[in-house]
């Protein structure tokens, strides 16, 4: 049970109200038409109708006579709708009225929903029990008008409340209903159907309210299973959002860590070799100073390049194939290197990811060959088949992978670059026999 009524039950409540006040119109709608004396007239002249009015004539060929008919007195009727009307009312008021709920607070759910059930029982019982002689002014009719009232009440209940309390209301509304009839002066007969009318609707009621007390516990547990996903998604956007945010961190250290790094420790060494001989021998101070001003401009041009290319525009405009080609021989031209380039002529559509990764490996081997490898020709291969796989290879003065120096990203950035998309990176090199590597997805 809620311990406060929260915004779907004040909906819920809202919503009773119109329903209540729609079944009332619809009933006096009906109650009047059938009340009034020209349809009276229309009815009693068919035999089989006759029985309902029972003071009236039957007029078997209609005639001026029938202008005499005497009148039902509608007092009765008026008095049981303006009952009605004020509790019905009374009920939309409250429900639209956020001051009273705040101040009832767990209370008044409740309380609305005892208007809602005692109202049509006092009305029927204790007001207007009966109509004027016409169709629906038994017992039975009269239980009928007060029936969809009481499955509105039944609705609240199965809501908010667990089966027990469904059960429990079933039996409360029969019973006290049937306390109420004995303050009147009934025929056995009479309080016979009164009782049989009290134990049908107590087994409907109840085997209604179960049906619809599952449903709002299915809907809820659904309610309760989005909320914990939307939870679960919500957390799982935050470490994502964090994930992506370390890598882009580690992609820019491996980006600049061959450019801006290198260019500032060999500018920084020229420099500290430049204070040293500034007292000794002006003229190689001369040319440490030329030498740290051609590193700058070599490690400005160098920086540049490496922004540029986090942007992958390349790889955006021209595709995975053109960029790697585009990249080699920029490569081969600026530093006069022979190249031997392998490009299927049409590369299989890749996922973005893959397709970057390929570009960012080639990027830094290539970088590697101009930079340190001191090679005078390299060649670049990329086979599509069950396998995506590049090679680049070159004829440099090659190094000992198992004594590669530490506190440098380059090798370690391309294995990881190659692990998060889900391949492998094998690198064969050995002094004087050159550098291999091999990326495999």
């Amino acid at each position: 049970m809620n311990s406060t009524p929260n915004t779907d039950s004040t909906r819920i409540l809202r919503i009773a109200a119109w329903v209540w006040l729609g079944f009332l119109i619809a009933m006096a709608i009906m109650d009047f038409a059938l009340y009034t004396p020209w349809i009276q007239r229309l009815l009693i002249q068919d035999p089989r109708i006759q029985p309902l009015f029972p003071n009236q004539p039957v007029i078997l060929n209609p005639n001026p006579q029938v202008q005499n008919l005497p009148r039902v007195n509608l007092f009765p009727i008026y008095l049981y709708y303006a009952a009605n009307s004020f509790a019905v009312l009374f009920f939309l008021f409250l429900s639209h009225w956020d001051d009273i709920k705040n101040k009832l607070g767990r209370s008044f759910y409740p309380f609305m929903l005892f208007i809602v059930s005692i109202s049509p029982i006092l009305i029927n019982t204790l007001i207007v029990p009966r109509f004027p002689q016409g169709p629906l002014s038994n017992a039975e009719g009269m239980a009928l008008r007060q029936i969809p009232v009481l499955f509105v009440a039944l609705a609240l209940v199965a809501w908010e409340y667990r089966l027990g309390y469904v059960v429990v209301f079933s039996v409360a509304v029969t019973a006290l209903e049937l306390w109420l009839i004995t303050f009147h002066t009934v025929e056995y007969r009479n309080f016979v159907v009164f009782l049989f009318i009290g134990i049908i609707r107590t087994i409907s009621f109840i085997a209604v309210g179960i049906f619809i007390s599952t449903l709002v516990k299915r809907l809820r547990q659904g309610q309760e299973s989005l909320r914990e996903a939307n939870a679960n998604l919500t957390h799982y956007a935050s470490t994502l959002e964090q994930l992506t945010l370390s890598r882009e961190r580690n992609r820019l250290a491996r980006e600049l860590h061959d450019t801006l790094a290198h260019s500032l420790t060999a500018l920084s060494v020229s420099l500290e070799a430049a204070k040293a001989y500034f007292d000794i021998d002006r003229q190689k101070t001369r040319e440490l100073i030329d030498t740290s001003l051609e590193s700058t401009r070599k490690g400005v041009d160098e920086t540049r390049r490496a922004l540029k290319a986090l942007r992958s525009s390349d790889l955006e405009d021209l595709g995975l194939g053109l960029s790697l080609q585009r990249m080699a021989q920029s490569a081969a031209s600026r530093f006069k290197l022979d190249l031997e380039l392998a490009l299927p002529d049409s590369i299989p559509s890749l996922s973005p990811d893959v397709e970057q990764t390929i570009h960012r490996i080639a990027q830094e081997a290539i970088q590697n060959i101009t930079n340190h490898s001191g090679a005078r020709k390299f060649s670049l291969r990329l086979d599509r088949n069950h396998n995506t796989t590049l090679a680049i290879e070159d004829n440099g003065i090659g190094f000992d992978p198992s004594k590669a120096p530490t506190g440098h990203f380059g090798l370690v950035g391309m294995r990881e670059r190659a692990e998060l998309a889900g391949g492998t990176l094998t690198v064969e090199s050995a002094r004087g026999k050159g550098t291999k590597v091999v990326l495999k997805i």
